[in-house]
């Protein structure tokens, strides 16, 4: 389940930094290459389960309907429907972060090159080794590029964005989009089937542990903005929160 004080810490964790790019070269290139790699992986992931064909996580299961509703590839369709989320902070007033950019251009073609990599219409015994397999890529891409503080992906920033916005329980967000999404994806002609539901059970727990283990320390950096009032912000890891 998912609790109040986990999602506050993941809401500090994933909002952009305005001293995103200040830190030291050496820390700055690990976050670089941690967040490129956490999103190339995260689009592996996602093929790892699509390739599973036994159920898609809710917004996957929205990719898929529209793609076959349009004839679109699934990482185009992953894009556009980024940029489409995107587009829905700005009446929440959300501000992206570099993270948040890389993640609409790249997840879609990460996506496609698992894709292209993994045939379909596998045995039986494979799929069902490559939707845990998905879903253990996937959160451990979610903490690689959440943990280097580049800010978060869209439908994250929409969730909390939200949160923020109208104080409502975050659980209570998150599961409302996501039915939305899931409805909408279905009725496109989307794969719903038990691996939705053990997206929807286990993401949330492999999340928990992968984004404090991923997380980079960052050291203490001052607001350019906060030089009057003299406070200081830590960037250091927040605690582990409950989901990605």
């Amino acid at each position: 389940m998912y609790t109040e004080r986990p999602i506050v810490q993941l809401d500090r964790l994933m909002l952009p930094r305005h001293a995103s790019f200040r830190d030291p070269a050496p820390i700055l290139v690990r976050r670089l290459v941690q967040l490129y790699v956490g999103l190339l992986f995260y689009g592996i992931g996602i093929a790892l389960i699509v390739r599973g064909e036994l159920g898609v996580a809710p917004w996957d299961v929205l990719t898929q309907g529209i793609s076959k509703q349009t004839g679109l590839n699934f990482g185009l369709v992953t894009v556009i429907t980024s940029v489409f989320v995107l587009l829905l902070w700005i009446p929440i007033r959300q501000k992206p972060g570099f993270g948040t950019i890389m993640n609409v251009l790249l997840v879609g073609p990460a996506a496609d090159l698992g894709l292209w990599l993994i045939p379909s219409g596998l045995d039986l015994w494979v799929r069902i080794v490559l939707l845990p397999a998905g879903i253990l890529v996937l959160a451990m891409a979610t903490g690689l590029y959440i943990g280097a503080h580049f800010g978060p992906g869209p439908r994250d920033g929409l969730m909390t964005g939200i949160h923020a916005r109208t104080g409502w329980r975050i659980w209570i967000v998150r599961t409302s989009i996501e039915l939305v999404v899931l409805a909408a994806g279905w009725l496109l002609g989307g794969n719903v089937g038990i691996g939705t539901v053990a997206f929807a059970l286990l993401i949330g727990p492999l999340c928990g542990y992968t984004i404090p283990l991923f997380a980079i320390k960052r050291p203490t950096v001052e607001h350019a903005d906060a030089g009057a009032s003299g406070e200081r912000e830590s960037t250091s890891p927040a605690a582990a929160p409950a989901a990605p």
